[in-house]
């Protein structure tokens, strides 16, 4: 059975640091690429980051480069997200995906699994 558990979220202030984890079973983790998108309510899921298979090539959003950093660890099928100088914008749910085909302009739909979201809420 394929699961994909987020945890780290939480409330934080404007500027602050936050890291969110992903523990990933039920599939081969090393042959899949990883990502993670947010969603505020009303809108579409987007792109957040991605990292592939090896952990060598890591992919991000304008909206989040130079502040948010994808990492994975293949030996403990888990994958994470360091964000830093956090803002309100950055509030939303975040969600870390599976792909087990590298789609080269990702959109929600080419990602097959998919974690139940974790809050992140950026606010003074």
């Amino acid at each position: 059975q394929v699961q994909l558990v987020e945890s780290g979220g939480g409330l934080v202030q404007p500027g602050g640091l936050l890291t969110l984890s992903c523990a990933a079973s039920g599939f081969t983790f090393s042959d899949v690429v990883m990502d993670w998108f947010r969603q505020i309510p009303g809108q579409q899921r987007e792109f957040v980051a991605r990292v592939s298979r090896g952990g060598r090539v890591k992919e991000y959003a304008d909206s989040v480069k130079g502040r948010f950093t994808i990492s994975r660890d293949n030996g403990k099928s888990m994958v994470y997200l360091q964000m830093s100088s956090l803002k309100p914008d950055d509030s939303a749910v975040y969600y870390c995906g599976a792909e087990r085909s590298y789609t080269p302009i990702i959109t929600a739909g080419d990602v097959d699994y998919w974690g139940q979201g974790t809050q992140v809420t950026v606010s003074s």
